[in-house]
């Protein structure tokens, strides 16, 4: 099982599953995950996760969290 996690634009969001199938979900600054009210495509290729997150959140971006950063990917750890 893959799992990657972003911050996104001060929100973490974890993406688990496998290319073409992915949950999402919001971390918690508690440890815990909930379903977020999200998906995502099953056409979106890998690699524009972070983009596809930074267009659907654009409006939660501040000057103090403007950015979108993968921050945790189980395949490279």
């Amino acid at each position: 099982m893959r799992e990657i996690h972003f911050n996104v634009f001060g929100r973490l969001i974890a993406l688990v599953g496998t290319s073409g199938h992915w949950s999402a979900f919001r971390l918690g600054s508690d440890g815990k995950r909930r379903p977020a009210e999200f998906i995502i495509p099953s056409f979106l290729p890998e690699e524009d996760l972070g983009q596809y997150l930074a267009d659907l959140f654009h409006e939660s971006a501040t000057p103090s969290n403007r950015e979108v950063v993968q921050i945790y990917d189980n395949e490279k750890h």
